[in-house]
């Protein structure tokens, strides 16, 4: 059977650096994210018995090996829950650049995780594929749920896994994704988790990222705007504090990354835009503003040299099966 899923990437407000097992890829820490409407991953899966082999192409290009490996590992995985042994084809395509820290693999696999397992047979709740999403990407356990989600990091394989804690439509809040770089980043987020235990600033972060939870879990219930922007501007920073330190230094940032954090600082100070920045593991940065201010906001980001594209997402649905296939 062939199968189609769209997964949105999500954008962590409040970020998990470290993992307490990297086989099952749990997080050092929870962590709490939005999902986006207008970057996303496409997925078409057909397991076939005519298949010598596996065949997976990524952006209209066949995955080289590494990208094919990780790939091929997360098959076997449904393969033999499903207890199937047919080669599957799979056909992916991205809304946007892939491994630049705009969570590619999350949209990636959180896609791939819910067509293939459609596609083996598996009728599957929402917390499973989440926990079966997070063996492929960590990150990609939130993309499958709706709207504002949390990923409970948990101890195990069985309680680690996101949920949805509001519906995409709770909050009218808007995510100007801001791409400086669309080259594949040097060192992956996967080498930059494995280096977070030997950083001495760690434990510190770890810290912080349990009072900043409690401060956005009220900023969400009280739609503290000022609040929730405080605490990812902080949680943001903190995050690269540690990857600046680790040996080796995971420096991402561009000129243009640092342009756009003063350019936030000013509008704000000035009383003209109220928005507030996050970076995830890249040069890239989201800007989290109020329905009604992304526009001008965008008009102010558009100015500032080494800035190729900027898109307006809304808070969107989790990920979900679509009837036009890519193949």
């Amino acid at each position: 059977m062939k199968t189609t899923a769209k997964a949105p990437a999500n954008i962590a407000l409040i970020k998990y650096w470290g993992r307490k097992n990297e086989t099952l890829r749990i997080p050092a820490n929870d962590s709490l994210a939005i999902c986006l409407d207008k970057s996303f991953t496409l997925t078409t899966v057909e397991f076939r018995e005519d298949l010598e082999k596996d065949r997976v192409f990524i952006d209209k290009k066949e995955a080289i090996e590494k990208e094919k490996e990780r790939v091929v590992k997360h098959l076997n995985k449904i393969r033999k829950k499903a207890g199937i042994k047919f080669f599957a084809q799979v056909v992916s395509k991205n809304s946007f650049p892939a491994a630049t820290g705009l969570a590619s693999s999350a949209s990636g696999f959180a896609a791939l995780t819910l067509a293939c397992s459609k596609a083996a047979g598996l009728n599957l709740s929402e917390r499973e594929i989440s926990r079966l999403a997070r063996l492929g990407s960590g990150s990609a356990c939130r993309s499958i749920p709706d709207g504002f989600v949390y990923w409970h990091g948990g101890n195990s394989d069985r309680n680690s896994y996101a949920y949805s804690l509001y519906s995409h439509l709770y909050w009218g809040l808007r995510d100007l994704t801001i791409i400086i770089q669309k080259e594949k980043k040097k060192i992956s987020s996967t080498k930059g988790h494995q280096l977070a235990f030997q950083n001495p600033f760690l434990k510190s972060r770890l810290k912080l990222v349990k009072e900043n939870l409690k401060k956005i879990k009220k900023a969400f219930k009280n739609k503290d705007f000022s609040l929730l922007g405080k605490v990812i501007e902080s949680e943001a920073l903190s995050l690269h504090s540690v990857m600046l330190t680790s040996q080796p230094a995971l420096i991402y940032w561009q000129p243009a990354t640092l342009a756009i954090i003063h350019k936030v600082i000013d509008l704000r100070e000035k009383g003209e835009i109220e928005s507030y920045f996050t970076i995830d593991a890249g040069p890239n940065v989201h800007l989290i503003c109020q329905k009604g201010q992304e526009e001008k906001l965008k008009k102010e980001i558009q100015k500032i040299n080494g800035v190729k594209k900027v898109v307006i997402n809304k808070p969107s649905v989790g990920a979900r099966l679509i009837n036009k296939h890519l193949f």
